[in-house]
């Protein structure tokens, strides 16, 4: 897909972080851009900047955690512009763990795996049968994350064990489009190269009511990308991140070489890739990577 012009693009977590950059980027390429969220505040200023300037845009309230919510979006989404290119699979939260994991609330859990896991195979449901039945091109893209698809990180057992999921659903997906000769095209989308200055470590404002937070939880100190540089710094380091609207123009520059892989790197994260790869290949012990 060269051009973006005139297609239609659906976002899910597009009212904020990487999400609501691909929404504006895709805007500003000439897409019709369907924006959904749980955060209906976010959603409804995502909206507006994108209308004020002139690019069409509409917006669905929509839940990745339940199914019958991203049926919704997709109906809405063909009842408006009738054709469905481009699904960015994007919502995701980030679950705040700190300490041991066999002490981990299951809620956190649950939570985690609602959003990040569920989240994409309910989208997959509802938008893969729609863009098959199409039989023309189009792109599914998954945003996973290299902590989990790559590396394991054991500051966030959590969030690794859902996106590792991720990556194995989305790969596969991939494998069975190519397999079945489908148009439809998919791409596994890594925010990056450095950590993304977004709203993910603040994921608890979205939180269910109906998996509340443990109130003895211990603090991981955590709630924005400032705090992360913060807390580097006391350890003498910086701490380099990557801004949302790096990642969109990244993404949409990659699916234009169709690329699967959409993925940024860095030589540190490159180095902690291959250690890993060649601790599998070797069968030695693992060590935990350093990617910060």
């Amino acid at each position: 897909m060269k051009d973006f012009k005139g297609k239609v693009a659906v976002v899910t977590g597009g009212a904020s972080g990487v999400g609501r950059a691909l929404a504006i980027a895709l805007a500003r390429e000439g897409a019709k851009v369907v924006v959904s969220d749980v955060e209906v505040g976010a959603l409804d200023s995502v909206i507006s900047e994108i209308t004020a300037s002139g690019h069409e845009c509409f917006g669905q309230k929509a839940d990745v955690t339940d199914g019958e919510s991203m049926k919704a979006l997709a109906q809405a989404t063909l009842e408006n512009y009738g054709a469905i290119h481009l699904v960015f699979a994007n919502a995701g939260v980030g679950t705040g763990e700190a300490g041991m994991m066999w002490d981990y609330d299951v809620n956190d859990w649950e939570w985690g795996f609602r959003v990040n896991t569920w989240g994409v195979i309910h989208s997959i449901n509802a938008f893969m049968p729609k863009l098959v039945e199409q039989n023309e091109e189009a792109h599914f893209v998954v945003t996973g994350s290299g902590n989990g698809a790559f590396l394991m990180m054991p500051n966030t057992p959590i969030y690794t064990a859902t996106k590792a999921a991720v990556q194995a659903i989305t790969e596969n997906l991939h494998y069975q489009c190519l397999m079945s000769q489908s148009p439809v095209k998919v791409s596994a989308l890594f925010p990056g190269p450095h950590v993304v200055n977004s709203g993910i470590f603040n994921s608890e404002r979205n939180r269910p009511d109906d998996l509340p937070m443990d109130p003895d939880k211990p603090d991981s100190g955590i709630s924005s990308v400032d705090d992360m540089k913060t807390m580097m710094a006391e350890y003498g380091r910086t701490l380099e991140t990557t801004e949302p609207s790096e990642v969109a123009e990244f993404a949409l520059q990659e699916l234009r070489k169709d690329k699967f892989w959409i993925a940024p790197t860095s030589e540190k994260s490159k180095a902690a890739f291959r250690q890993r790869a060649d601790s599998i290949l070797n069968c030695t012990n693992p060590t935990p990577p350093d990617v910060l």
